[in-house]
């Protein structure tokens, strides 16, 4: 195990008091590293009274499924999975701003019957300090039903959890950020199955080139790539340009486009901060 300095330490052995106070709990695992930690940290504090359970959706990748898989196997944390119904909500579908309001309010309500039928006492989810910088209505919808989140409770961030996981020898503890399909659509496009499906493939043939982190943005007849600054040069080499343009077509993608300022979390949102400035200047939007 890697060390830790003794302040990290210390959130980690407050982590773990948070949980035991909660007496039972059941874990959203989505299979990134927040979730991850915090399943691993949860089995630890309570044992048999922790159960990390997986939502099972169109917008739920299979590469994330089979990350949430590993990181069962290596904790040996209870499992369940469990179906979500998001996209039988019109005001989901719809994919306005607070779209991951919607999913979210879906999730922890799933969640909070199978606590409930199970006689856990509470519902934890993997949000840290880092989160609450960004537009993120989906906290709302955690709010709400009283889901703990242990991570800021004790003032955890990213950064920490991935050092605590990689001590943990987490399969999840380098992997890329990961977020649900629909967030690669943009605000005021239908979600429907067939572009969540076209944006997993598309991702899917993207990450067999080589390439690790990384969106496929769904912009109609258009694939707009974002690549990771330190991958960029090989998206750029014009023959891995032609390779990823082929990989992409038969998808049902009439152009392919490479985002020149290459991957970021929460691009699509960028869209919300220009049309506030524009709306506060007085102007159409």
């Amino acid at each position: 195990m890697a060390a830790l300095s003794p302040e990290l330490r210390g959130k980690e052995s407050a982590l773990l008091q948070r949980l035991r106070e909660a007496g039972s709990v059941v874990v959203a695992l989505s299979g990134g590293v927040d979730s991850s930690y915090l399943a691993f940290a949860a089995e630890r504090a309570l044992g048999r009274a922790a159960l990390a359970a997986t939502a099972l959706s169109p917008s739920y990748p299979a590469v994330q499924r089979r990350a949430a898989e590993s990181v069962v196997r290596q904790t040996g944390i209870a499992h369940r999975f469990i179906e979500t119904r998001e996209m039988q909500s019109a005001d989901y579908r719809a994919n306005r701003a607070d779209r991951c309001y919607f999913c979210k309010s879906e999730l922890f309500d799933v969640l909070g019957r199978l606590r409930d039928s199970l006689g856990f006492a509470a519902v934890a989810y993997g949000v840290n300090t880092d989160d609450t910088g960004d537009f993120r209505p989906g906290h709302r919808a955690a709010d709400e039903r009283g889901v703990l989140s242990p991570f800021l409770d004790v003032q955890i961030a990213k950064r920490e959890i991935r050092a605590l996981a990689r001590a943990a020898d987490l399969p999840t503890a380098d992997l890329p950020a990961a977020a649900c399909l629909a967030s690669r659509l943009p605000y005021g496009s239908e979600v429907t199955p067939e572009r969540l499906a076209q944006v997993e493939r598309g991702e899917d043939a993207l990450r067999a080139l080589g390439f690790r982190q990384l969106r496929l943005r769904h912009h109609g007849d258009v694939a707009r790539v974002e690549i990771a600054p330190g991958e960029m040069s090989r998206a750029l080499d014009f023959q891995m340009a032609r390779a990823m343009a082929a990989a992409l077509k038969p998808l049902g993608f009439r152009y392919v486009a490479l985002d020149l300022e290459g991957y970021r979390s929460g691009a699509l949102n960028e869209a919300l901060v220009q049309i506030e400035g524009a709306q506060a200047r007085g102007e159409h939007t």
